[in-house]
């Protein structure tokens, strides 16, 4: 991979399907960088002092300085690396504005209540209510594929990377909940872009393995239910 000419630096843990993110925009720009595995129950003085709000994962630190939130971050791998592989935003001003409307679609509409079920649904309601929200987004999403293989259109984007980050998530959500949220016959065009994004050597390289994902979300659906959300 390419070093851009100026050391990276990844803290993120193996299962944050947000640094998940970042790991795919560094690998579709062929960007080299050193990955730092988080420990979220006893967080290092590094993750800390570099994000003192949050103090959540991931957190890319590039000529010396620390940027948080993992849309944020893929955003900034574009501007500072544009002639680095593929674009991942649209050149085109209003084509750019559009797809950063589909990130924001994603996170209020679809990981925001995915995030619920996992930390704050405690009764039947809420998490019915949470279910209803993220098979309704889906629809939304599905419409959005309409005539493409990707968001991005004939190649990859942010809104893909958006997306994407979650698909071993949300296969692993599938299971626990016993819901189908990207099946052939209800979201056809969802369907056949998770299985092409998956097929995708950024993907591989960088997404979790799916048993070792489905274990770990049914071991922090117990008493530790919330792990998920603890990143961003």
């Amino acid at each position: 991979m390419a070093g851009g000419g100026e050391e990276m630096k990844l803290l993120s843990t193996w299962f944050s399907p947000f640094g998940s993110r970042v790991r795919l925009a560094l690998h579709l720009k062929g960007l080299s960088y050193e990955y730092v595995e988080e420990n979220l129950q006893n967080k290092s003085q590094l993750l800390l002092k570099s994000n003192p709000v949050h103090k959540k994962v991931p957190v890319l630190f590039h000529r010396g300085k620390a940027l948080c939130e993992s849309m944020v971050i893929v955003d900034y791998i574009e501007e500072a690396f544009p002639d680095a592989g593929p674009s991942l935003l649209p050149s085109d001003p209003y084509e750019r504005a559009i797809a950063r409307y589909w990130v924001s679609f994603i996170e209020n509409k679809f990981v925001g209540p995915w995030c619920q079920l996992f930390e704050g649904a405690k009764t039947r309601a809420e998490k019915a209510e949470g279910l209803k929200q993220i098979l309704a987004a889906r629809m939304t999403m599905e419409g959005a594929l309409e005539g493409k293989p990707f968001f991005g259109g004939e190649s990859v984007g942010c809104v893909d990377i958006a997306l994407g980050g979650l698909l071993v998530w949300v296969r692993a959500s599938e299971v626990l909940f016993g819901v189908m949220f990207f099946d052939a016959a209800t979201t056809p065009l969802l369907s056949a872009w998770a299985e092409r994004f998956a097929a995708l050597d950024a993907a591989r390289a960088a997404l979790p393995d799916f048993g070792r994902v489905l274990k770990y979300a049914m071991m922090v659906r117990g008493p530790a239910a919330g792990a998920v959300a603890a990143n961003n």
